[in-house]
């Protein structure tokens, strides 16, 4: 019996470190663990820029666009960031201009009847 309680202790103790193993990191950038591993990233429409997060304030505008962090007026690839907003950035290539959203598929709507304030006071319908 004295055998026996080793035996068990590490059987735990195994069966710990394979569920860990599965957890993934839910602050790693995306494709993270398969570039890591040599494999190479899914060409699907996720390869398009994604805007992942934004941090404002008085002395940086920052934006994390596919888990690369670029300042305001840095390059992400062929592309300039030209602005930076809460929810938002623009970015450039030549003439063209594209929008990135931080969540794309929420769109703001107008309730009907309803009036809302500009920024400078003033009602809008």
């Amino acid at each position: 019996m004295k055998g026996a309680l080793p035996l068990i202790l590490a059987g735990s103790l195994a069966g710990g470190v394979a569920l860990a193993q599965s957890v993934s990191d839910p602050t790693r950038p995306p494709n993270a663990a398969a570039t890591a591993q040599g494999a190479a990233p899914e060409a699907t429409e996720s390869s398009a820029p994604k805007l992942q997060s934004v941090l404002l304030s008085p002395r940086r505008k920052l934006a994390v666009i596919s888990g690369q962090t670029v300042p305001l007026g840095g390059r992400l690839g062929d592309a300039t960031l030209v602005k930076i907003t809460e929810t938002e950035v623009v970015l450039k290539r030549g003439d063209e201009l594209e929008t990135l959203r931080m969540h794309p598929e929420v769109e703001k709507k107008l309730v009907a009847g309803k009036k809302s304030r500009s920024k400078d006071g003033g009602e809008k319908q």
